[in-house]
């Protein structure tokens, strides 16, 4: 892993260039702080795959206590078999945490009983006629607007409430909430959530916890800049056993057209030209996350170097790029630019977990 950490500071290093904390982030920061001893839960939102480097920085010396759950969010992108891990590690420091997707209706009932449970239980009364308010924190894209949005809408459904849906403004971009909203997630008692901008701290020293924000968009990617980005995550794949799961699709190529071969008649030939015409430029088409598999494959199976010598490594990625930008159907007279496009759609392709399920952190006690 040297090679992918050389890496690491190299992209870390832009750190110093800033830029992501500007005066609205300030204000939000001031505006948290002075409602947190209002509430009466805390989530703190953090992405699951980096569960350590998307802690919220304010929270750090905040007293663990069953008035604070910690939230593992986006578990669907993670390494599933270790968020049990995680939970046990959380658990050894004495906080409560839940892994959740926030787009999985099933996930999101099972964490809003276990939110109104938590509430009945801190204000012991039989009285439900109170009003109980749960505050939402953590860094930029994590999900926090997805989840209150979520946990909105089937509290909603549960309490048998009409009316217009009010919902809080998504967006992949970091740094889009600026306000602080208020959503109803539950009646008798009255239970609502407060949606907050995402805060980052003024300033990121480690470089490595620098690069995995950028890499999950917690960070915008103008500030460090998409190719480097792609890089870092192509330092990753290289250094993982992931890509060994698209060995199939390296041994039939063809397994895409298949069935269509059959139904329509066509040739190789004629159905990859069809694919082309009707899907031109969309990355996020099957058929093309399949190329894009079986080119990562293929090129870190056939190299011949050590991926963790830095050279070796660079020349692997320098290929890898040259090589996606043909399954991406990107055409090579862009030139310089060929590579900014293929890092772009490359990094949606990992964001939205088609090209796998990583878990970026490692858990304390395994290094």
């Amino acid at each position: 892993m040297a090679a992918t950490a050389k890496l690491a500071r190299q992209i870390g290093a832009l750190a110093t260039r800033g830029g992501w904390y500007g005066p609205h982030m300030a204000a939000a920061s001031r505006a948290i702080a002075e409602r947190l001893p209002l509430v009466d839960l805390v989530l703190e939102i953090r992405d699951a795959r980096i569960p350590l480097s998307s802690e919220y920085e304010q929270l750090r010396n905040y007293p663990s206590s069953s008035r604070r759950i910690i939230v593992m969010n986006k578990m669907d992108l993670a390494n599933r078999s270790q968020i049990k891990e995680w939970k046990r590690y959380f658990e050894q420091q004495n906080c409560i945490s839940y892994g959740v997707n926030s787009h999985n209706k099933e996930n999101i009932k099972e964490l809003l009983n276990f939110l109104l449970a938590r509430v009945r239980e801190l204000k012991r009364t039989n009285d439900f006629n109170y009003t109980a308010v749960i505050m939402l924190i953590g860094i930029p894209n994590v999900g926090k607007s997805a989840l209150a949005n979520s946990l909105h809408q089937i509290g909603r459904i549960s309490a048998a409430e009409k009316g217009k849906l009010k919902h809080a403004i998504v967006s992949p971009n970091p740094g889009e909430t600026k306000d602080i909203s208020s959503l109803k997630i539950g009646s008798h008692p009255n239970v609502y959530v407060l949606d907050t901008p995402g805060v980052l701290p003024p300033k990121i020293l480690d470089t490595e916890i620098y690069s995995k924000l950028a890499l999950t968009g917690s960070i915008r990617d103008c500030l460090v800049g998409e190719r480097e980005i792609a890089q870092y995550f192509l330092a990753l794949l290289n250094s993982s056993d992931e890509y060994k799961k698209w060995a199939k699709l390296s041994m039939n190529v063809n397994d895409r057209t298949f069935l269509d071969l059959k139904v329509e008649g066509l040739s190789s030939c004629e159905l990859d030209k069809k694919q082309k015409r009707q899907y031109p430029t969309d990355h996020t088409q099957d058929f093309m996350v399949h190329d894009v598999r079986r080119t990562l494959f293929e090129t870190i199976s056939s190299f011949d170097g050590n991926v963790q010598v830095g050279e070796d490594l660079s020349r692997l990625i320098e290929t890898q790029f040259t090589s996606l930008r043909e399954a991406f159907q990107i055409p090579v007279e862009l030139d310089e630019e060929a590579q900014n496009k293929a890092a772009t759609k490359l990094l949606n392709l990992y964001r939205t977990g088609r090209l796998g399920h990583y878990t970026l952190d490692s858990l304390p006690w395994h290094t």
